[in-house]
């Protein structure tokens, strides 16, 4: 089995208190004197405390075009690649040189060489180090990337491979526009990294086991979730909906996965669940009747960072292990959902 070594975290330097950030929308997003009431009740009920940035927040308002931004994207993707990789190998007790394939993830920049190709020198990769960069999942990239080097270590049992994230919502968010899609992203998305070190069975590493995963699109959701890629970069396309598909599909698909597996919704001792936005996580919470402390480190999550995109999901899981310690032999189940529209699921044994 694909055993998880290690789950490490990096985030930029600048980091700021929601007031701030509702502040900054405010100058970057509505028209000059436009009433901002909207805006601040977004903002107020995004339940999020604090985030971090990519950029000081004053760059924001001189960020001229897709362009500038991007270079902004790459520049700090790469570093906090770095952080966030070197940390996870050293907690797994792992040195570079042990990679055999590396996933990188990300959905708010492009680069080509991919960030994982920048940072493979820099970190010590080996030169014959498998690279696999993936763009377009969003916010489910997290635990599917998990899934797809869970498919990759299947093959390859005696194998290190590592799935980063590297997430810099903030880069994204558009300048004149007050759209409710881009004044609720302005208002819940922010900025970081994840590493996840995973061996196959053959290495005999400690830590939790992959034991299954599932992935499901729904049917005439295309809409859902996204982005429109136009002359200014990543325009979000958010509908209300997600919060109503999530409580139609969640609850069969993930009924039905753990019972074929032997398993039920009451053996679940962590729930590690992607920090979607409060009514994403109610109608997660709802459609799975979980108790009401069940996605407490995810409520955290939120509050403390924002929505992270794919680096979401594997941050919550790197708290669970440090913080929730579940019981050996005991079951886990990470969640995660996004653009397609889709979910993915992964059974994980402490």
């Amino acid at each position: 089995m694909t055993r998880i070594a290690a789950v490490r975290c990096a985030f930029p330097p600048h980091r700021y208190p929601q007031s701030e950030l509702t502040d900054m929308a405010a100058r970057i997003c509505l028209p000059e004197n436009g009433d901002r009431r909207l805006l601040d009740r977004l903002h107020r009920s995004a339940r999020v405390d604090h985030r971090n940035l990519a950029l000081p927040l004053e760059q924001y308002e001189k960020l001229n075009g897709f362009g500038a931004a991007n270079d902004a994207f790459v520049s700090v993707a790469v570093d906090l690649g770095l952080e966030s990789v070197k940390a996870a190998l050293d907690a797994a007790e792992l040195e570079p040189t042990d990679v055999d394939m590396i996933m990188f993830t990300s959905v708010t920049g492009i680069a080509a060489p991919s960030v994982d190709a920048r940072l493979a020198a820099a970190l010590g990769l080996r030169p014959d180090v498998k690279r696999v960069p993936v763009f377009g999942l969003g916010c489910v990239a997290g635990a599917a990337g998990i899934a797809r080097i869970h498919d990759y270590l299947r093959g390859w049992p005696d194998h290190v491979a590592v799935l980063l994230s590297v997430e810099l919502c903030s880069l994204t968010v558009q300048r004149g526009d007050s759209s409710p899609a881009n004044l609720v992203a302005s208002a819940l998305f922010g900025d970081g990294a994840a590493a996840v070190v995973a061996c196959g069975g053959g290495r005999g590493t400690a830590g939790p086991t992959v034991v299954a995963t599932r992935s499901h699109l729904y049917p005439g959701s295309e809409h859902v979730m996204g982005w429109q890629v136009g002359d200014t970069g990543f325009r979000v396309m958010l509908d209300a909906s997600v919060p109503e598909v999530v409580r139609r599909y969640l609850a069969d698909d993930v009924h039905g996965f753990l019972a074929e597996h032997g398993v039920t919704a009451g053996e679940v001792t962590a729930w590690v669940c992607h920090p979607g936005g409060p009514k994403v996580l109610e109608a997660v919470s709802d459609a799975l009747g979980l108790p009401a402390d069940a996605l407490d480190v995810t409520w955290r999550s939120l509050a403390a960072n924002g929505n992270l995109s794919s680096s979401s999901v594997l941050q919550v899981l790197g708290d669970t292990l440090a913080t929730r310690r579940p019981e050996p032999g005991t079951w886990g189940l990470i969640i995660a959902m996004g653009p397609g529209f889709c979910s993915e699921l992964v059974l994980i044994r402490w």
